[in-house]
């Protein structure tokens, strides 16, 4: 049997192939939407793909199913109620996919969403027992799968099944299992993934935290917890996904743009990401754009900040940051990609255009500023958790997800210094301020983390 997991790094997305080279067939679960892995696996390894398979409708990523199928022929499958607006074949309890000497059976386990799968894989040419177990989003390596996402009015019962899958379904099945979750550390579809992106289901039974409960009570209550936050692109890439993916562009335009074809789309109110880093970005940026620095998680982000239906510009190093940049984006749904600034900033600059800076403060002038009492405001943007642990003495803590909500409740005339762990996210909040009328904010430089590793202090109470 061949089988291979490929990875999205900062989505935390795992989708996987399952063939045999002997037959010359292979299948896909949870593919990615840029899909050019599976065909080079297909070509490379002389197998046809015949089945796509989606553990159930993604809330965090565009499916790669209908780019995929539209180029292959291949059959789309999943559970037989998935809620979509598409043809697809169906997987009931107990169906059986096979390609050779690989075997996926099927097991309903609902509680990530009512219509989730997973697939019990037994490699033929070994045994007809089971070795592997691919989860889809409902058990993860050290979590398991948020329970909320399908809906309030439905999250009791969503609990129930989630339970009862998690212990009854896939609990029963022998501990000796290989674990293939659809997502690893980065993803936002659970609290506390590992790194590692496999493990058994014997450890994951006796070590994961999230299955300790001594009862159904426990484990409800647990459950009716707080979630992590849901970006604004989850209910489009939702929606996206029921409606099948429109196809991507085969032979992408080049969409260099001129400084004047720049502005003027700017002018009709498209959104404008500038992906350099802060340090870049804090030296000069175009009025009103937002540093969302191209880095293993920038999706996440763009899915905090901008509307998934905005129409967006880019500035970018050169043409293959703006490529892979447009990737990470369509992976999220984000398709309303108009360009990039061809020439990038200094462009712009060499144009005449007016240019904003985002003053990078260090720690040291900072500390030295505190301690002769020139107190600017602090805003630290960090979490409820990183902040418990630790602060810089004056500050006050808004998250960046209340930034997003809240900022404007902020004196815009005064002061501020925001900060967060690395400097990335205060970055962002600083751009996102600027571009709502916060004249003088600035940055902390390599923010606590700099401020640590030079021997400052963090303060751990009011």
């Amino acid at each position: 049997m061949f089988f291979r997991q490929i990875q999205v790094q900062g989505l935390g997305c795992l989708s996987y192939v399952l063939g045999c080279p002997q037959a010359g067939t292979m299948i896909v679960v949870d593919p990615k939407r840029d899909i050019q892995d599976y065909l080079d696996i297909s070509r490379d390894e002389g197998m046809r793909i015949t089945h796509i398979v989606d553990t159930h409708v993604h809330a965090d990523h565009v499916s790669g199913a209908h780019e995929l199928a539209s180029r292959t022929g291949a059959e789309i499958c999943m559970h037989p109620d998935s809620p979509v607006d598409f043809t697809f074949t169906p997987l009931p309890e107990g169906h059986v996919l096979q390609a050779g000497n690989a075997r996926l059976r099927v097991l309903h386990t609902p509680g990530h969403t009512p219509h989730s799968i997973s697939l019990v894989v037994s490699d033929l040419a070994r045994s007809e027992e089971p070795w592997m177990v691919l989860t889809g989003d409902l058990l993860f390596v050290g979590d398991i799968g948020r329970p909320d996402l399908a809906g309030s009015e439905i999250l009791d019962a969503q609990v129930k099944n989630l339970y009862n899958s998690l212990f009854e379904k896939v609990g029963g099945l022998p501990e000796f299992l290989e674990v293939y979750p659809a997502h690893g550390a980065g993803s936002l579809c659970g609290k506390g993934m590992s790194p590692k992106n496999s493990s058994t289901l014997g450890y994951e039974m006796r070590h994961n935290p999230r299955l300790q409960y001594g009862s159904f009570e426990e484990f409800a209550g647990e459950m009716g917890g707080e979630f992590p936050l849901r970006p604004k692109s989850f209910t489009h890439i939702i929606s996206t996904n029921m409606n099948g993916a429109p196809l991507l562009d085969r032979c992408p335009l080049e969409r260099a743009l001129t400084v004047s074809d720049f502005e003027k789309l700017m002018a009709e109110g498209a959104v404008v990401i500038d992906t350099r880093d802060g340090p870049a970005f804090g030296g000069s940026h175009i009025p009103g754009s937002l540093n969302i620095g191209f880095e293993k998680s920038m999706a996440n982000w763009v899915g905090m900040v901008v509307d998934p239906k905005a129409d967006i510009l880019l500035v970018v190093q050169d043409r293959p940051a703006y490529d892979a940049m447009r990737t990470e984006l369509h992976r999220i749904g984000y398709d309303n990609i108009l360009g990039y600034l061809s020439g990038g900033i200094q462009a712009w600059i060499f144009a005449g255009k007016p240019v904003d800076k985002l003053e990078q403060v260090s720690g040291a002038e900072l500390a030295e500023r505190l301690q002769n009492g020139d107190r600017p405001a602090l805003l630290d943007v960090r979490t409820d958790a990183e902040w418990d642990g630790g602060f810089i003495h004056g500050a006050q803590h808004m998250s960046f997800n209340e930034i997003l909500d809240a900022c404007c409740s902020l004196p815009t005339d005064e002061e501020v210094v925001v900060y967060c762990g690395s400097g990335y996210r205060s970055n962002m909040a600083g751009s996102y301020m600027q571009a709502h009328g916060y004249a003088n904010v600035k940055s902390l430089a390599g923010g606590v983390m700099a401020w640590s590793r030079a021997g400052r202090q963090l303060s751990a109470d009011l």
